[in-house]
Order: structure tokens, then sequence, then C-alpha cells
């Protein structure tokens, strides 16, 4: 049980005004709710200013981090490819404007983005509390609509980037918990590059971010069945497309967004998600969004974005922090126990390995409203690809003794 660590001083611009005392005051408020682990974020034009010019500077600072959580007994993840945060793109120089150029697929910047995970999962590799990289935070962002710029690419240079990448952290940082991590298109969206089963075979672990702000809030209201039990519910989907059943689902981000989830009803929100993802056998760990509040201080952020931390930007903790204090201090007394998944909804979505109607998870989707109404008639569903619905060896290996259609839920 952890936190994205969102640094209350300057958020992430502190790395241009890196204070080591500033973040281990963050970091102990983090170990005072019990949390584990930390994700922290490397702007990438910061770290990477030039194609062929890291900054010993900030690699350093990095590295002074990563040791400030090991004397708290925190564990670290850190993302590279900074990317897209909070709605603001962090994109260097070298990749734009009068230097423009694909990230996914131009030889040069391919190399560059190569050269820069390498060096910082090489700088990391021998301190014991590194958990490992992840690629960068959401990147598929960039490979298509509604980004105002994209990056496009295709499926097979989507897989053919990140295959890539994750290869280079694996050499530079051996046997560490190397990912990449997309936000929801991967599993929703009809077309997009980045596809179910890369997120779901790539890399050492699938990654989540569970955000009930697409669509699913909407629909559903902030205290429906659908909504809190929605990092339930991706946490099925990520695992239908997985070839190994056991690979381990780490649930990134997770967070309660005003005004969808009203501010009174966060530490609610917060423990009846968290009770929910905690009934899958798959799941490995959970990384609240995030650590601090945004300070009103900077300007332009979407107004939801100010208020999703579990401490204010001056320390005070906040309920959903309580929330998230008091699941992990379950966690401590004993592991959780998952739910017996026998029954398994199909999940059609065309191709397995583009899923060109992936559209059916989303909410909405056929897929989806099916599994939300097992969920409540009380079935605690599985879900299961269309191509396997019928191989007995998988549904054995499973424990899946129910195969349900979705035009059969009633």
């Amino acid at each position: 049980m952890g936190a994205n660590y969102t640094p209350s001083q300057g958020w992430f611009h502190h790395w241009l005004d890196f204070d080591l005392d500033a973040v281990r005051s963050d970091l102990d408020a983090l170990v005072a709710l019990g949390l584990d682990h930390v994700r922290v974020f490397a702007l990438w034009p910061v770290f990477q200013p030039n194609r062929s010019f890291i900054r010993p500077r900030a690699v350093e600072q990095l590295g002074h981090l990563v040791d400030a959580a090991a004397e708290r007994g925190l564990d670290v993840a850190v993302d590279a490819l900074q990317g897209h945060l909070s709605s603001f793109d962090f994109v260097p120089s070298w990749l734009r404007t009068w230097h423009r150029r694909n990230m996914f697929t131009d030889p040069e910047a391919v190399d560059g983005a190569a050269r820069y995970l390498e060096t910082l999962a090489a700088s990391l590799a021998g301190r014991p509390n590194f958990l490992g990289m992840t690629l960068g935070n959401e990147v598929n962002q960039f490979a298509g609509p509604p980004h105002p710029d994209p990056d496009p690419c295709t499926y097979e240079e989507a897989g053919r980037w990140l295959t890539r990448l994750l290869d280079v952290c694996e050499r530079a940082a051996p046997g560490r918990l190397h990912t990449h991590a997309e936000y929801d298109a991967v599993w929703f969206q009809d077309g997009h590059p980045f596809t179910p089963a890369q997120a779901a075979r790539l890399g050492r672990a699938t990654t989540l971010h569970s955000w009930v702000f697409n669509g699913t809030a909407q629909r559903h209201g902030h205290d429906g069945t659908a909504t809190v039990r929605l990092a339930e519910y991706l946490i099925q989907v990520a695992t239908a497309w997985a070839d190994d059943p056991a690979r381990p689902v780490w649930l990134q981000e997770v967070g309660a967004p005003a005004p969808l989830v009203p501010p009174e009803h966060a530490a609610a929100f917060a423990t009846a998600t968290l009770d929910n993802a905690l009934t899958c056998a798959e799941l490995s760990g959970i990384t609240w969004w995030c650590s601090h509040d945004v300070s009103r201080e900077l300007a332009d952020f979407p107004e939801l974005e100010y208020g999703l931390g579990l401490l204010t930007s001056d320390g005070a903790v906040k309920p959903a922090g309580r929330a998230v204090a008091e699941t992990a201090a379950r966690l401590r007394t004993g592991p959780p126990r998952p739910a017996r998944r026998t029954t398994a909804l199909v999940l059609d979505a065309g191709d397995a390995g583009t899923a060109p109607h992936r559209s059916v998870c989303a909410p909405g989707g056929a897929f989806f409203e099916a599994w939300v109404r097992l969920a409540y008639q009380g079935v605690r569903a599985g879900a299961v690809l269309a191509d396997r619905a019928r191989d007995a060896a998988h549904l054995e290996g499973r424990g899946i003794t129910e195969v349900v259609w979705p035009s059969d839920v009633k």
C-alpha cells in the first residue's frame, strides 16, 4: 500500500529547486500513514534537456530521494518519460516545434529515450529499495486523439517501442519490476494503438489506472456498485488478457476525484474501492493518487487535480488519508482473503491481439454493464476472453466452473 509522490513544495517542479529536507518531511508523513512505497516521477525535460545529454545532477538528486525513502523503510518505483501529469505535458524540446519527431517511431527519438531509461535504471540498480522503472505515465495519450498534437503509431509500432524500452530497463537493472502504464483508452477505445494484450503481457506486471471520471461515476453515481468496484472490474479485465493467470496486477493509480466523488464521501469511496480491489487474487499492490494536494499557488490545473491528495499541501491528513491508513493497518495485521471467482463473464472484443471492439469494456458497453449487473446480484465475476471460453484447461487453471455471456445476464 503506497502513494504516488506529489511533492508538497513545488509539485513536480521541485526538481528545479530540489530540497532534500522537504522531501524527507513529505516521506515522513507517508510513513506515518503506514504506507510502504512511493512512485516518483522524473520530469523528462529536466533530466534530458538534449537528446545526447542527461543531467548528472538530476540523476544524483533522484538517487538522494530513493536513499531518503530507504532510510524510512519505503520502496520506490520510478517513472521516466514524463510525459503527461495532471493535464500538463512534459516533453523535451528535441521532440517539438522545429525538431518535431515522433517519439514512438523516429529512430533517433527512440534511441534517446532508451539512453535516458538506461541511465536512470543503472543508477538505481544497486539500491535494494528500488522496485523498478515504469516507462512513463500514461504515455499512450500521446499516440492519438484526443491529444491536440499526437504522435501517431500503429499497434505493431507501439509493441516494438514497449518491448525495446522494457528490455533496456531489464539489462540495466535486472530482475526489477519494470512495467509500462497507460490510461484506460488501452482497455476501452477501439482502434487505440496501445492494446490490452500489450498491457497484460509485456513487462513484469500489469498496471492499472482506475479513474471513475471515465463515465462510470457519471452513469452510476459516486457510491454506485459500478463506481466503487471499478478497480476490481479493471483487474478482472486485465486478467482475462493475461497469458499467465497468476500475472501480478498493480493498481498503480486510484483516487477520489471531486466533484464526481464529493469530498465528504471521499473516505467512504476510498474504503469501498480498496476493499473491493482486495478481493482480487491477482492484486499485488495499490498506489493511491496522490500523496499531497496541489498547492493553490500553482495556476491552470483542472479543478479536480488540486484536491486528490491523502494530505493537504501543508501536511494535514485528509479523510481519504485516514481511510487509506486504516486499510494499510488492516493489511499489516494479515493478508486479504481473495474471493473465489468461479463465474466468468465472456469478453468478446474481437481479435485478442488488437481488440478492435474493446469499447464493449467501457462504461455503457455490453460487457461492462453485464459485469455490473452481476455485481448488483452479488456475483464476484471474473472475465474470460471469448477465444478461451471453451478451453477446459484454461478454465480449470483459473478455477472457473461457470461461463456466462453478456446477453444472458438479465
